[in-house]
C-alpha cells in the first residue's frame, strides 16, 4: 500500500511533540512560520530514533535553511530506508557500483581515522543531529576525482557515506575543493606520490580549460563547496571533514536571552562559553552567527566582526550587512574599539601595563616571551584591577564543565579587569600564564605553568631560561615546553569579554555577570 501524503503547518513548536508517534510510513511536508519551529522540529524528529528508523530530505539539493520555510520527508523503517538510500546512487551509476577513487589519503597528523567497512551497502546511518555530547576523533579525507560528476554522487561512491550524511556534511561546510591537487604531506605513501605527480603533469593540466589563465599555485586554492549537485570535473581536488568538530552547547542555549542590543546595522551578543563566533573550518553551521540569526528571526545570516575564544563567553558586536561589517572591521584597525575582560587567575597580578612577545606562528599554543625577539608580536595589556574571590566551588564548575588541570592550590582566586591594549589570539590566556597566573579552567596554559613551576628552565624563554649550545638544542627545549601544555579547554574557562564600546564610548555594552560569580 501506498504511503499517505500529509501537510502540516506549525505555528508554534510546543504543537510538534505529538507528531513523532504518528508518522512511520508516511510522506509528509511540513511548513513552519518562523525559523525557531525549524530547529524545534529537527530536534524532535531526529532524537526520536526508537520511532523513526531513518529520516530523509526529499528536497536535500536545498544547501540552506535559510533558503525556504518548507522541507518534505520520506520517513521509512531501516530496511526500507538502506534501499532508498543505495538506491538513489545506482539509479545515476547503474546496476554496478564503479572502482574506488584513484586518489586518496589520509593525514594521521591530525587525527584521521579511516573506518570504511567493506561492504557494498551503506553503514549504519547516523544524521548530524542529535548533536554528539563530546567530541570524536577528527576524520578528514582527500581525494583526488577520477570521474567528473555530482560532487554529493562522488564522495558517496568515494566513502562509502550515505547521500544524506554527505548533504549534511556539505550543509555544515565541510567539503573543500581545489582546481589543483595540493601537495601531499610527508606522511603520503610512494602511490599517493606518484598519483599526485601525474594528475598535476603539465601536459595533463594544460588539458583542464578550468585552470586556463590561471597559475598552478592559484588553481590550488581550496573553496568551500555549498551546493550538493555541484559539479567537479575529472582531477579536481576534494577535502571531506567526515567527523567536523561538533558544539553541542549550542542545542542547550536560550539564544534570545543573550542578545545584549540589536540596531538596523548591528547585534551585541553575549556569547556562551563553548561556542564558536563565527565557525570553523569544518563546521559553520553549530555557531553563534547562525543560531542567534534563527533566534531573531532574519533571513540573512549575521555577519562575524571579530572573533574570541570557542572558551570564552562575552560580548561579540555582528554586523547584519556587508557594509556595516566593512564599517567595524575599520573601527578595529584604527583602534576605535576597546575591549575590557574578566579574567579569573588562579594567583594574585600586578596592577599596571603587561607586555610580551608573541610568536608568530599561527598554532596553539601560543608562546610567550618576556624578551624583545625579532619578527615576535608585541603583545600588551592592562590590569585595571585584581581582587581575590573564592575559588569556585565544585558544584559550579561541573556546571560550567570547568576541567580540574591539577591546580595544587584553592582556596582562593583572582578576578582581574583587562583593557585589551592589543588583540593576539590567546594573548589573555597566554599572557597571565607567563606571569605565573593562568586563567582557571584553562586546560592548555595551567599545566605549562605547573610543569614551569616545578622547574623553572623548563621555559626556555622565562625569566629562568638556560643558555643554548647550538641551535639543536634550543629546538629541542622549545618542543619540550610546548609538549608541556595540554589541550584546548572543551567548554568553558574563567575568562569574559566584559565589555566592549567604540566611538569614544558612545556605543558601549556590557555582558552579564560571570559564570563563578
Amino acid at each position: 500500500m501506498s504511503a499517505r501524503v500529509l501537510q502540516i503547518t506549525f505555528s508554534s513548536h510546543k504543537n510538534i511533540h505529538f507528531l513523532t508517534p504518528t508518522v512511520v510510513h508516511e510522506n509528509i511536508t511540513v511548513v513552519w512560520n518562523n525559523p525557531a519551529i525549524q530547529t524545534r522540529f529537527a530536534q524532535i524528529m531526529i532524537g526520536a530514533a526508537s520511532t523513526l528508523s531513518s529520516i530523509f530530505f526529499a528536497n536535500a539539493s536545498v544547501s540552506s535553511r535559510w533558503a525556504s520555510n518548507r522541507w518534505t520527508l520520506v520517513v521509512a523503517p531501516i530496511s526500507r530506508a538502506r534501499t532508498l538510500a543505495t538506491g538513489r546512487v545506482l539509479k545515476k551509476l547503474g546496476e554496478k557500483r564503479r572502482a574506488a577513487p584513484a586518489y586518496c589519503y589520509s593525514k594521521p597528523e591530525i587525527g584521521c581515522v579511516i573506518s570504511n567497512p567493506p561492504t557494498n551497502n551503506y553503514p549504519e546511518y547516523n544524521r548530524l543531529l542529535p548533536c554528539p555530547s563530546q567530541n570524536g576523533p577528527l576524520r578528514i579525507e582527500h581525494l583526488v576525482v577520477s570521474e567528473g560528476g555530482p560532487v554529493l554522487e562522488y564522495i558517496c561512491r568515494a566513502l562509502d557515506l550515505p547521500p544524506l550524511f554527505v548533504s549534511d556534511l556539505i550543509h555544515f561546510g565541510a567539503v573543500y575543493y581545489a582546481l589543483v591537487c595540493p601537495k601531499p604531506p610527508p606522511t603520503a605513501t610512494p602511490e599517493q606520490i606518484r598519483i599526485f605527480k601525474e594528475v598535476t603533469e603539465p601536459s595533463v593540466l594544460k588539458k583542464r580549460a578550468s585552470i586556463k589563465g590561471k597559475t598552478v599555485r592559484e588553481a590550488q586554492k581550496t573553496f568551500r563547496i555549498t551546493h550538493v549537485d555541484e559539479f567537479v570535473e575529472a582531477g579536481t581536488y576534494l577535502r571531506v571533514h567526515v567527523h567536523p568538530k561538533r558544539f553541542p552547547r549550542c542545542y542547550e542555549i536560550d539564544w534570545k536571552s543573550r542578545i545584549i542590543a540589536v540596531t538596523e546595522s548591528y547585534v551585541v551578543l553575549d556569547k556562551p562559553a563553548g561556542t564558536s563566533v563565527g565557525g570553523t573550518t569544518d563546521n559553520i553551521e553549530e555557531s553563534c552567527a547562525t543560531f542567534a540569526s534563527r533566534a531573531l528571526g532574519l533571513e540573512t545570516p549575521l555577519k562575524t566582526t571579530h572573533q574570541i575564544d570557542n572558551c570564552t563567553e562575552g560580548c561579540v558586536v555582528f554586523a547584519k550587512t556587508k557594509e556595516y561589517c566593512s564599517v567595524f572591521h575599520g573601527k578595529i584597525r584604527e583602534k576605535q574599539v576597546k575591549k575590557l575582560y574578566l579574567a579569573l587567575a588562579a594567583t594574585p597580578v600586578r596592577v599596571g601595563i603587561i607586555s610580551h612577545y608573541m610568536r608568530p606562528l599561527n598554532v596553539a599554543p601560543r608562546i610567550i616571551s618576556e624578551d624583545s625577539i625579532g619578527g615576535w608580536h608585541l603583545c600588551q595589556l592592562e590590569i585595571l584591577e585584581c581582587k581575590e574571590v573564592p575559588w569556585p566551588s565544585a558544584d559550579i564548575e561541573k556546571s560550567y564543565c570547568i576541567e580540574d588541570c591539577g591546580w595544587p592550590s584553592k582556596d582562593a582566586a583572582y578576578e582581574c579587569k583587562i583593557n585589551l591594549l592589543t588583540g593576539r589570539t590567546h594573548q589573555v590566556r597566554a599572557q597571565l600564564a607567563a606571569c605565573g597566573a593562568p586563567i582557571v579552567g584553562d586546560s592548555m596554559y595551567m599545566p605549562a605553568v605547573i610543569a614551569e613551576m616545578d622547574n623553572p628552565k623548563i621555559n626556555p624563554f622565562g625569566k629562568s631560561k638556560s643558555q643554548f649550545t647550538d641551535e639543536d638544542d634550543r629546538r629541542r627545549a622549545i618542543e619540550e615546553w610546548i609538549a608541556c601544555h595540554g589541550k584546548e579547554p572543551n567548554v568553558a574557562i574563567g575568562l569574559q569579554a566584559c565589555q566592549i564600546s567604540w566611538d569614544d564610548g558612545e556605543c558601549i555594552y556590557e555582558a552579564r555577570s560571570p559564570w563563578w560569580r
